[in-house]
């Protein structure tokens, strides 16, 4: 499979020109996935040490065959480490781009696509023991609404987790079909359901069970102040988030660096993508990129 088909980077172009790219100088993708911006910075002479916790993303960038190019396996919020491994702890720029790579949600078998049979899986590490299959069938019921209502922002989050209790003790819940299944019946929808309906009422539990699998929220928390550490005097930070948690994460966190005398926002509004993006990529609609330099 191609770069391309594997992920369609956004903001891409003005995460890029933001991070001013030199040639020479040494640069962190934290968040590997399609390539799409590891393949930019080398194009314009930059070096990267490119980190992905998912081997197929890494694997795949193998087909770039650039001596400038470092592939690491890993999770970004351990970046200062990774960091000093390779040999990369003066950097001139860092890029997060905290989507999930298109091609992790159209690859059924691992669980993220609420449009596609598959195990409930959503693990981006393959290793890791924590899976959405457990939590949907191992929590309490005020745990799960806490997940569905905090971190996916679902008004029906009480209903659904009375739906997955009531379910789960006739049966475990183990296809991303049957937790749609659930969402449904909690939603008091009667009959088949149109695509558009589908997604509709299962993309907030979706995302919230990928959020608590994947620590996502904690990661970003922990790897910001690491990434600030390892930038040259000048360096800067691009972060693209997609969704309200991670930007307001992102927000608070560039202010206390702000505060701190470690560096100055020069994105005062997050950047958002163009009405012609979005036309071309609708997932692109709710990400927002923002900047800061290392004084």
């Amino acid at each position: 499979m191609g770069m391309n088909d594997y992920h369609k980077p956004v903001l891409l172009k003005e995460a890029i020109d933001l991070l001013q790219i030199k040639p020479g100088e040494r640069y962190i993708d934290a968040t590997l996935g399609g390539g799409g911006h590891t393949k930019l910075i080398l194009e314009k002479g930059g070096q990267v040490l490119a980190i992905d916790l998912d081997q197929d993303a890494l694997d795949n960038a193998r087909e770039f065959k650039d001596d400038r190019l470092t592939l690491a396996n890993g999770n970004f919020k351990d970046i200062d480490k990774i960091a000093h491994l390779n040999n990369f702890e003066k950097v001139s720029g860092i890029l997060f781009d905290l989507g999930v790579s298109s091609h992790q949600i159209d690859e059924g078998q691992r669980g993220f696509s609420f449009m596609k049979q598959g195990p409930l899986d959503m693990r981006m590490d393959k290793e890791s023991p924590i899976t959405a299959e457990y939590l949907v069938n191992i929590l309490q019921k005020g745990e799960l609404y806490d997940i569905f209502h905090k971190l996916g922002q679902e008004h029906h989050a009480r209903a659904i987790s009375d739906s997955i209790v009531r379910t789960r003790r006739i049966k475990a819940i183990q296809t991303t079909d049957e937790l749609v299944d659930v969402i449904k019946k909690a939603y008091g929808i009667k009959g088949e359901l149109s695509q558009y309906a589908r997604a509709n009422i299962s993309m907030r539990v979706f995302q919230a069970l990928r959020i608590a699998v994947n620590g996502e929220l904690q990661n970003i928390e922990e790897a910001l102040p690491k990434a600030i550490g390892l930038l040259e005097k000048g360096g800067r930070i691009a972060v693209i988030t997609f969704h309200s948690l991670e930007d307001r994460i992102v927000k608070n966190k560039f202010k206390e660096f702000e505060k701190e005398g470690l560096g100055q926002i020069i994105t005062k509004k997050p950047i958002v993508p163009s009405q012609e993006e979005i036309r071309e990529n609708s997932r692109s609609k709710s990400s927002k990129l923002r900047i800061i330099e290392r004084i």
